[in-house]
């Protein structure tokens, strides 16, 4: 495989992006155009790597069992990594709600902050997940049985929700 630009590029696309956002939030000039490029650079990035990664694979061949295994692997670092971000997550919630500091009163939720009832829209996006998450898991199977038809409903409900 021949060496990419697309890292590079990822990369000065990820740092207009942040330095963008950081701008564009403190309104300083400039901000929301520097957003806006590194958003359209990232974009362009994940379309063309991606790209070339496919036209590698199926038209020329050259994914080895080297390569595939390395993309396996950066798909299995990336899963993992998404895990700890959200095991991080809820432990910083639990950690707060159910051992608030001294900070904020020693209650949860803090004085002052309108806690969102669970059973509204939370429920809600919460359902349509899990349905998304059953019709998608309703296509795989149609596809791996051969059920093209039974395969798109499954997709069109999917999008549907």
């Amino acid at each position: 495989v021949d060496p990419s630009p697309w890292p590079l590029v990822a990369a000065l696309g990820g740092l207009s992006l942040t330095f963008g956002g950081v701008l564009f939030m403190h309104n300083y000039k400039g901000g929301g155009e520097l957003l806006c490029l590194g958003v359209f650079t990232i974009l362009y990035v994940m379309f063309t790597w991606w790209r070339d990664v496919v036209r590698e694979g199926l038209f020329e061949g050259q994914h080895t069992s080297s390569v595939q295994q390395g993309l396996r692997m950066g798909m299995i670092l990336f899963i993992v990594s998404e895990i700890m971000f959200f095991f991080a997550f809820f432990w910083a919630f639990f950690t707060s709600s159910i051992s608030p500091v001294f900070n904020i009163g020693g209650v949860w939720p803090p004085a002052g902050i309108e806690a969102i009832s669970p059973w509204g829209l939370p429920f809600l996006n919460t359902i349509l997940l899990l349905s998304s998450g059953a019709s998608v898991t309703w296509a795989h199977h149609a596809i791996v049985a051969g059920f093209k038809k039974k395969a798109l409903q499954g997709l069109g409900v999917t999008l549907a929700f």
